[in-house]
């Protein structure tokens, strides 16, 4: 059995069984309608040329946006708080990821992000390390060989789903150069079953596919930002409650010297 097969296959008897140390995210009794944390991954190709990003189609029964071009991503899990990296999220990321946000919530937005990247496309943005005892979710990640890497991905937007969603999340999405990826850009042969149609879109032609209203709002940011390679002086933030919808902007708490 291939290692996408056995991953979904895995995932699916975690859910059927759950055991210590499990994924816990898709029990019966978790309330789907909360806002729960979430990481996405738009990662950029060929930036100083003809810039394109990784995207996938959902698939048609999917609850939350079905049939909808996407980056890839997914909800922070409670194990992805306790996993290493080979080394971590730059100071400013960070910064601007604890802004209107808990202190603990970077590392396992950043493990998350990674993890999601890796569970929906194959690629592996890590460098070689050796685990102990790697958590049920990061097993097959872990059998490469790698330790997260969280050192290139670049916080830069932020959005909470909107009320009357069927499904809600506090999104942050973070940008990655694809030079940084351990893996071969063009092999998605590990990739799961939850993306289909997986391929770089070249930014000039994004528009044209099925995108979510949010994901064009991104991308807007991230053709401005194609050739800058520093991090943002600001990240915007979309945040939707049930009294108001505000756009607003982070810019980190101060860094100690």
């Amino acid at each position: 059995m291939g290692t996408a097969d056995a991953r979904v296959r895995r995932r699916r008897d975690l859910i059927l069984s759950p055991q210590k140390g499990s994924r816990v995210t898709e029990a019966p009794n978790i309330d789907k309608s909360a806002i729960r944390d979430a990481a996405t991954v738009i990662v950029l190709r060929d930036r100083d040329h003809r810039p394109s990003v990784l995207m996938g189609q959902r698939g048609a029964k999917a609850a939350f946006m079905p049939n909808k071009f996407v980056f890839p991503g997914g909800a922070v899990d409670v194990e992805d708080a306790t996993v290493p990296f080979a080394a971590p999220l730059s100071a400013v990321c960070t910064s601007r990821l604890i802004d209107d946000s808990p202190l603990d919530r970077a590392a396992a937005l950043a493990a998350a992000a990674i993890r999601e990247l890796w569970e929906e496309t194959g690629q592996i943005l890590g460098q070689p390390g050796v685990w102990d005892a790697p958590p049920d979710n990061w097993r097959d990640f872990a059998a490469h060989g790698h330790l997260p890497n969280a050192a290139p991905l670049q916080f830069v937007f932020r959005a909470i789903t909107p009320p009357g969603r069927p499904r809600r999340f506090d999104a942050r999405f973070f940008l990655l150069d694809a030079d940084e990826l351990a893996s071969d850009p063009d092999d998605f042969s590990a990739a799961s079953d939850e993306l289909v149609h997986l391929q770089w879109i070249e930014l000039d032609k994004v528009r044209a596919f099925d995108l979510p209203f949010i994901t064009e709002v991104v991308l807007a940011e991230v053709a401005a930002r194609a050739a800058d390679l520093n991090p943002p002086a600001s990240v915007p933030f979309f945040r939707n409650n049930d009294e108001e919808s505000l756009f607003l902007r982070l810019y980190g708490r101060p860094l100690s010297d």
